[in-house]
């Protein structure tokens, strides 16, 4: 399975336009050849890098199969008529939130998991609870991973 991000390249600097220094929107992803058995997706972006603990910027769940990209700024609402749910990131927000590092260049990853069923996990549930119901579930994983360091930092 590839995870691809048009507007970053691998190991690149992410757009200000998707940080908290620009729009503060979701990019465009899209992904391929997923694993025979996948019924759903998830996602879920992180910064590595950030002091005290890995922090959330983004979670998605229950994503239908049929689904192969994610356009640009997806809206923050719980669920869509698709019924992708989004989770709570560590902003305390639902939906995405861009990276924001407080010192320094961070990397941030996004990565997709090919899941062989459906979670029904609640709208804005928390990264924890959705990698526990996981467990077990995940056929393939798919990342990109992007730098992001804030002017003046």
């Amino acid at each position: 399975m590839q995870l691809q991000c048009p507007v970053l390249l691998e190991g690149n600097t992410i757009p200000e336009k998707y940080t908290c220094d620009g729009e503060n929107i979701s990019p465009p992803l899209r992904w391929q050849n997923a694993p025979n058995g996948t019924r759903t997706y998830a996602l879920i972006v992180e910064d590595p890098d950030a002091p005290g603990k890995v922090f959330t910027h983004w979670v998605l769940y229950d994503m239908p199969v049929e689904r192969q990209q994610l356009s640009e700024a997806i809206a923050s609402q719980p669920q869509d008529k698709a019924m992708m749910k989004q989770g709570k990131n560590d902003f305390g927000n639902l939906g995405y939130g861009g990276p924001c590092p407080p010192a320094g260049a961070h990397r941030y990853v996004f990565r997709l998991y090919a899941l062989d069923q459906m979670l029904e996990l609640q709208p804005g549930a928390a990264k924890v609870d959705l990698l526990n119901l996981m467990q077990g579930h995940i056929l393939e994983t798919a990342e990109v991973t992007g730098i992001y360091e804030r002017k003046g930092s």
